[in-house]
């Protein structure tokens, strides 16, 4: 633990090769803190605010522990900063002879038996399409590792990667013609070779869950696993420990099958009647659940006939190809995936039409032409804690917001987590002098028809105090949409608004432009880094209490009912508190930054919960005074008089 501190101190090795490296304290005494977990066991709770610098805090003593370690991140932006340029800055510095690897989930890696078949199927697609295979060709001959991030001018998020990469749905195994070149078996291979796995959340649940159902292991057994960015954890572990069912799924099986039964058996007539068949259940299916966006619990859609009579078809479709399919195994691998591709898909069907179980919440997502049927878990807590105590060692949760008034009660009951040692590090950025918090006076209550303009008439005068530089964040898209056409009207500011462009290109031109007001709900709120006087206030519309019309936030109040648990103190209070931080962490990102909070909320300072929220934020001044902000700007000690 010594040699840590001494590491990241002012004589330490980091000190004399990163420019403008400061040693704190704070990133200190969480090191201390993760080195004596790695060299104890058990589990570490460490909550380290904004500024600590905790990816050094903990890659160090990783480093050195002598386990085999795997860190997970929140994000797959986050895995590949940590591992492609965190990680050999501090293995070259130390000069340590670690192995590393890095994983991701499949679908971030090329199949080169995928990518032929999409070749072979691209005069269906249109010349974009037929472009961007070309691109992903090229570079197929050209890369070692087949991670798609590499392919620049073919974003990750373009359709054209669901062609060109796999799914646990139709990867063909050992049995695939391009196995010995597979991309994702390499990763896999480096990975159960290093000292040190970089993962990321959503592939860390899902081996948990693949392993909770008997299938092999895709991350190697480790010592130890730290979880940064560990307030995601209870989303993406219900995610994983829960089932779906999506269109996506049963189309690309009807392409795949589609291809297939013309190479392998296009002389069975009721092969291509049954797929037919399935193709027009699975758009009857879609068109049952209405038109346009919806996020709805499964009982609103299963109590309309249409619905309960679409999904009966499409049972009886599936049905009917795994009975077509039967015969026709032997005749190529690809009809024998999808076969059994079929058989999984048609036994999700039948598990979501059985009877209601109370562990679970059945709910539904709709888009222009899309659907997810999903069943999720309300309690991740058991089945984290059981696959904790499969996978024994230590265990370390950070990230910057993981108490709710100080306190980790909230975090160790949704992970299941009975023993920890708890450690909070304060942010070493002095918000006191350097930030204030500002709650208007005489705005309505949120839920009054009123609320949404009083809040922009409040806005207005802090935003031209602050010359725009500044994000507005919203807890719903109708309340940004509001926003942004009555900003249009009454500002010259230039306005960013989510929706109108991507989250990457919107950053983009907030930073580079003078004076850009952004607007942005969810995705906003938390992973965005912007430092420096081109964000210099925060404007945050409604305490972000999660909708208690939506489906598994519904079904989870329930839940804590029936279980004698009060939803609003156990649930409802600490998530929004939780969120909350995460959007007042995007003012202050470095020791220079200033800046203005505004809440628009009253409920803050009009309500005995209120307390709790400004209880968990960092010690700034605080005013009711549209005065004290002006002369925050103006460069008056506005903290004086707060």
């Amino acid at each position: 633990m010594r040699e840590v501190r001494d590491l990241l101190g002012a004589d330490g090795p980091l000190a004399g090769r990163i420019p403008g490296f400061q040693p704190r304290a704070e990133q200190q005494a969480l090191a201390e803190g993760v080195a004596e977990s790695l060299d104890q066991g058990g589990t570490l709770i460490a909550e380290a605010g904004t500024g600590v610098g905790k990816t050094f805090a903990y890659l160090i003593p990783a480093l050195l522990s002598g386990r085999r370690v795997i860190i997970s991140t929140g994000t797959r932006t986050l895995q590949d900063q940590l591992y492609h340029k965190d990680l050999p800055l501090v293995l070259d510095i130390l000069d340590l002879p670690v192995r590393t690897a890095l994983l991701k989930g499949r679908s971030n890696y090329l199949c080169l038996h995928r990518l032929d078949r999409a070749e072979v199927d691209q005069r269906q697609e249109g010349a974009a399409v037929a472009r961007e295979l070309t691109a992903i060709r090229q570079w197929a001959a050209m890369t070692r590792t087949g991670d798609i991030a590499e392919l620049a001018s073919v974003p990750a998020d373009r359709p054209v990667w669901a062609r060109a990469t796999s799914t646990v749905d139709n990867c063909l195994g050992q049995e695939c013609p391009a196995f010995g070149e597979c991309f994702l078996m390499e990763a896999r291979r480096r990975a159960q070779e290093a000292d040190l796995v970089v993962v990321n959340h959503h592939l860390l649940m899902a081996d948990m869950a693949l392993k909770d159902g008997g299938f092999g292991e895709v991350l190697p057994s480790a010592e130890a696993y730290i979880l940064d960015e560990a307030h995601q954890l209870p989303d993406v572990a219900a995610q994983f420990f829960g089932l779906s069912l999506s269109s996506r799924q049963l189309l690309d099986l009807l392409r795949d099958l589609q291809l297939d039964y013309l190479r392998e058996a296009g002389d069975v007539p009721a092969c291509q009647q049954a797929l037919d068949a399935l193709r027009a259940a699975v758009l009857d299916f879609r068109l049952s659940l209405g038109q346009g966006k919806r996020r709805a619990a499964w009982a609103e859609a299963a109590g309309n006939p249409q619905v309960r009579d679409a999904l009966d078809r499409l049972q009886q479709q599936l049905s009917g190809l795994l009975t077509v399919l039967e015969p026709m195994v032997s005749r190529g691998k690809g009809l024998e995936s999808g076969h059994r591709r079929t058989g999984e898909l048609l036994a999700l069907v039948e598990r979501f039409r059985a009877g209601e179980d109370e562990r679970f919440v059945k709910w539904f997502e709709t888009h222009s032409q899309a659907f997810l049927l999903r069943l999720t878990p309300l309690d991740v807590g058991s089945q984290f804690h059981s696959q904790m105590q499969k996978h024994p060692g230590t265990w370390v949760f950070t990230s910057a917001t993981l108490s709710v008034n100080r306190e980790f009660a909230h975090f160790r009951q949704r992970m299941g987590i009975v023993e920890a040692r708890e450690l909070r590090v304060d942010s070493p950025f002095d918000y006191a002098n350097n930030a204030l918090l500002y709650v208007p006076q005489g705005l309505p209550e949120p839920n009054s028809r009123a609320y949404d303009e009083a809040f922009l008439e409040a806005a207005l005068p802090v935003l031209e105090a602050s010359r725009g530089r500044a994000f507005v964040l919203f807890t719903s898209h109708r309340a940004l949409r509001n926003a942004a056409e009555w900003l249009r009207e009454r500002t010259g500011f230039t306005l960013l608004v989510q929706g109108e462009a991507s989250q990457h290109a919107l950053l983009e031109r907030f930073r580079e432009s003078e004076g850009a007001v952004l607007l942005g709900t969810a995705s906003f709120w938390e992973g965005v880094d912007v430092k420096g006087e081109a964000l210099s206030a925060v404007l945050i519309d409604r305490l972000p209490f999660a909708s208690p019309a939506d489906p598994v936030t519904e079904a989870r109040i329930e839940f804590l009912k029936r279980n004698e648990g009060n939803p609003f103190r156990d649930f409802q209070l600490p998530h929004a508190v939780i969120t909350l931080r995460q959007g007042v962490g995007r003012l202050i990102r470095d020791n220079h930054d200033t800046g203005v909070l505004m809440i628009g909320d009253p409920r803050i300072v009009s309500r005995s919960y209120g307390k709790q929220f400004l209880n968990s934020l960092p010690p700034m001044a605080r005013t009711r005074s549209l005065g004290m902000v002006r002369a925050f700007f103006s460069g008056v000690d506005a903290s004086a008089g707060a």
